[in-house]
């Protein structure tokens, strides 16, 4: 199994992996580990009672807690096991298997946060179709917070035209979610993106 696989292929190959996630996030929670970094982002970028969509939403720990900072979420992911933690987990939100790449929920949203490596775990063909979805349900002034690490094969300056190419436009790039500016040698990208002015057309361009 390639270190750059998508979630399908590597919980194809190992069914127990999204259980062992699950677990792993329980375990940290559990120890008092301070899990809700990419929240308070978002949550600063927000009025309170603002409508988030959580895409890639996993066990729901970054949705739960902007619910219990006050705001409306719908969380997203393609894998039941996950979602299944999420409801049992962090009860309030809306939580659906779904999958990014095609994912039409018929409503928009304030925000959207992206958070947890997500994109890169979209076969890399489909990245620019979730990066389309995701754009649609989004209102004209709101904001996506998305993040991911340099080690999954996804290069920043090729997330960055990608962005462009679905209809994004930069706000702020940032190297963590606790705000440290991004620099030609970061590792990890927080991107902070709007709708461009002119929407570009779906696809792959």
């Amino acid at each position: 199994m390639s270190e750059h696989a998508s979630w399908a292929a590597i919980t194809a190959e190992d069914p127990a992996h999204s259980q062992w996630y699950v677990d792993r996030f329980r375990g940290l929670a559990a120890e008092g580990a301070d899990l809700d970094g990419e929240a308070r982002l978002v949550d600063a970028m927000l009025p309170r009672g603002s409508r988030v969509l959580d895409a890639g939403c996993g066990p729901g720990r970054v949705g739960g807690a902007l619910h219990r900072a006050g705001h409306s979420v719908t969380g997203v992911d393609g894998d039941p096991v996950l979602v299944a933690a999420a409801e049992a987990d962090h009860p309030g939100p809306r939580w659906l298997v779904d999958d990014l790449t095609t994912v039409d929920l018929g409503e928009t949203f304030d925000a959207v946060v992206c958070a947890g490596n997500v994109i890169t775990f979209v076969e890399p063909a489909l990245r620019r179709d979730a990066l389309t979805r995701l754009r649609a349900h989004l209102v004209p002034e709101g904001r996506m917070a998305i993040g991911f690490g340099d080690h999954r094969g996804y290069g920043f300056a090729e997330f960055r035209a990608d962005a462009a190419a679905t209809g994004w436009a930069e706000d702020v790039l940032l190297s963590t979610w606790d705000l440290r500016p991004f620099a030609a040698d970061s590792t990890f990208l927080v991107a902070l993106l709007r709708p461009a002015a002119a929407p570009a057309p779906p696809g792959r361009g």
